[in-house]
């Protein structure tokens, strides 16, 4: 295209290899590469200064790799049609190039500006599929079998050369601090492709073996979980790639064990889509509820104290506190842990899912929009179509945290207390309480809600409105438009077949191991 320009513009996909939109620039005469920091974002009620520091990690040896290549990655500031503006008076790209995106509300209005802008200055926008999403989706019968389709279809390979003679200044990474926003004390995985790769590498060979039985816990999720979901995030990683080389991992791999904790992976990494779909298909899912029955039923309920109590992990409940601690220090938990923490803030405390995933959207490092807020409804019961998940703290405690480690690293309040008490330290003997250190209501708070009353008033009000005539039927319109159906597809490592089987719902109990953010184990 001797004439034409390409400007590859770089969302959530921050990566050489499996990125069609990269691969296609080569076919042009002159192409650079774009990441826009926007205020939108770092506005955002979800953004976090660890999202940030994150991404211009990556965008660092994302930069190099593409310089090796003969290709500047420039860094700009600014809503994106400002940007693209200021770019056309530097060179005139007649091309824009992307991968498609399902994020938040801001990143839908400013796509619409982009198309806009695109339109009125004659430049040509093309997107292509990243994950297994589907836009402008009419029907979620044979989802699975589209998603199969793009899953096993060719990796794009990494870009070898680009031709481009473009002679743009790039400027130096700007840093958190240069962006205005506050420091964070996260300690965070490595960033970038490199580290996306490695991690995978070391799942699929050594660290997956124990998956199936070190997922629950968050002392066993740390190592043996996949850790792959901020790759996922920020794309580091394709979802292609994962599901490709996880599948090549179970038909080599002549450990029994580790082809069956494989295939537990490769069964919850289907889900990773499903639940993204549903944003896409239905983009107020971020403010409203699925069920709009639902409306009114938390909203003016909502207890600061106890939301403040929840956010700082001093609830009384020393599981829940360990798991809010443990996410604000690193960024991320494993998925029981997760709902857990989701399902108390609902039913114990009554708090609405909107406030409690803002908090949490920024806590979690891989906080991916539309599986984020189908979970957090998820787990609320506000989707009308899926079990009431409730979660006792207690015994969460006693059976994924036994021997009391995680509990005492995370609440240091409770180091000395015996363990036959350190689930529910309150039901200590004053002596007991003496002895150990910690006086329930000065050391440690008391639990802010009697946990039996708490959650029998819960069920009272969720199983109430369940069986409305009302509810029933928008949990039907629900089923039909997001609801999973069965297709056929066999189980991750077995042979396909084309027979269709009868279509039913399957929604899974939790996302899986890819998305932690709500997501998964």
């Amino acid at each position: 295209m001797s004439d034409a320009s390409a400007l590859v513009w770089f969302k959530r996909d921050l990566r050489l290899r499996d990125h069609a939109p990269l691969a296609a620039a080569q076919g042009f005469n002159n192409a650079a590469a774009l990441f826009v920091i926007e205020p939108e974002w770092l506005d955002s009620p979800e953004c976090d200064a660890s999202h940030v520091d994150f991404s211009l990690q990556c965008l660092a040896e994302l930069r190099a790799n593409l310089a090796q290549r003969g290709m500047s990655l420039l860094v700009r500031v600014g809503s994106c049609v400002q940007v693209f503006t200021q770019l056309q008076a530097e060179f005139s790209f007649t091309h824009l190039l992307s991968h498609e995106e399902t994020g938040a509300g801001w990143t839908f209005q400013r796509d619409k500006d982009v198309s806009a802008w695109c339109q009125g200055h004659n430049v040509v926008w093309q997107e292509w599929q990243q994950t297994g999403v589907v836009r402008r989706l009419r029907s979620r019968s044979g989802w699975a079998a589209r998603w199969q389709m793009h899953m096993d279809a060719a990796i794009v390979p990494a870009p070898r050369q680009f031709q481009s003679s473009l002679t743009l200044t790039q400027s130096d990474l700007p840093t958190v601090a240069s962006l205005g926003l506050q420091a964070h004390t996260k300690t965070l995985q490595t960033a970038g492709e490199k580290a996306a790769r490695q991690t995978l590498r070391s799942f699929l060979q050594l660290r997956g073996a124990d998956y199936r039985k070190a997922l629950s816990s968050p002392l066993t999720a740390q190592e043996g979980c996949s850790r792959l979901s901020p790759h996922l995030a920020f794309g580091t990683l394709s979802l292609r790639t994962v599901h490709q080389a996880t599948e090549s991992a179970i038909a080599s791999s002549n450990d029994r064990t580790m082809r069956y904790a494989l295939q537990g992976f490769a069964g919850r990494l289907r889900w990773h889509c499903h639940f993204m779909q549903k944003l896409e298909d239905q983009p107020d899912i971020e403010f409203n509820n699925f069920a709009r029955v639902y409306d009114g039923l938390r909203e003016n309920d909502f207890n600061a104290d106890y939301f403040d109590a929840w956010c700082n992990g001093q609830t009384g409940y020393p599981m829940v506190d360990a798991c809010m601690r443990s996410l604000t220090a690193t960024g991320w938990l494993n998925f029981r842990m997760r709902a857990m923490l989701v399902s108390f803030a609902s039913y114990h405390l009554w708090l609405h899912w909107r406030q409690t995933g803002v908090f949490l959207a920024r806590q979690f490092l891989d906080f991916e929009p539309g599986i984020h807020w189908s979970q957090m409804q998820m787990q609320s019961g506000t989707t009308g179509i899926n079990t009431l998940r409730i979660y006792s703290p207690t015994k969460q405690a006693k059976d994924h945290d036994p021997d009391g480690r995680f509990i005492r690293q995370w609440v240091p309040e409770l180091e000395r207390v015996p363990l036959p008490y350190l689930a529910e330290p309150w039901t200590m003997a004053e002596s007991v309480q003496h002895l150990s250190g910690c006086t329930i209501g000065s050391h440690y708070p008391a639990p802010i809600v009697d946990d039996k009353a708490a959650l029998q008033l819960a069920k009272l009000r969720m199983y109430g409105l369940r069986q409305t005539p009302e509810a029933k039927a928008e949990a039907n319109n629900v089923q039909m438009r997001h609801g999973s159906r069965k297709s056929g597809l066999p189980p991750s490592g077995q042979r396909r077949t084309t027979k269709r089987a009868k279509q039913k719902t399957d929604e899974p109990d939790a996302q899986g191991d890819l998305f932690e953010s709500m997501q998964n184990e």
